[in-house]
C-alpha cells in the first residue's frame, strides 16, 4: 500500500464516504455526500486523484463516467496505521505494552479471544 499517514482532512473525509457506502460512486455523488463542505467537483476529483495514486481508492471506467471505490475496507487500513506506529517505534514492546495499556478492559477482553 502507501504511507497512509500522509492523509489530509480533506483526503479522510472522502475515504468516510467511499468507506460508509456499499457501492461505486462518482465524484458528483461523493461531492453531493460532502455537501456541508461547498466543494467544486473538481476539488473532489482532484482528491479522488490524489487517493488513487495513493493507491488508497480504485477508479472503474463507466462510460464517460468514473466510479471510485476503496481499496481496502476501513480496519484494513486502521490495521496498517498501527503497523506503520509499530514500525517506527524503536522499542515495539514497550510500544504495545503502552497500547495495550490503554485499552479498556472489554477490548483486552476481545484481543485475548482474537489471540486463542
Amino acid at each position: 500500500m502507501t504511507d497512509v499517514t500522509s492523509l489530509g482532512e480533506l483526503e479522510r473525509a472522502v475515504m468516510n464516504v467511499l468507506w460508509e457506502t456499499d457501492r461505486d460512486m462518482t465524484a458528483r455523488e461523493v461531492q453531493d455526500q460532502l455537501a456541508d463542505r461547498d466543494l467544486a467537483t473538481t476539488t473532489v476529483l482532484t482528491v479522488l486523484g490524489r487517493l488513487e495514486r495513493k493507491q488508497l481508492v480504485h477508479r472503474i471506467r463507466d462510460g464517460r463516467a468514473h466510479h471510485y471505490r476503496p481499496v481496502a475496507s476501513r480496519e484494513d487500513h486502521v490495521a496498517e496505521l498501527m503497523t506503520d506506529a509499530l514500525d517506527d517505534a524503536s522499542d515495539r514492546g514497550a510500544a504495545l505494552a503502552r497500547f495495550l495499556g490503554s485499552m479498556s478492559e472489554e477490548e483486552r477482553s476481545r484481543l485475548r479471544d482474537l489471540l486463542g
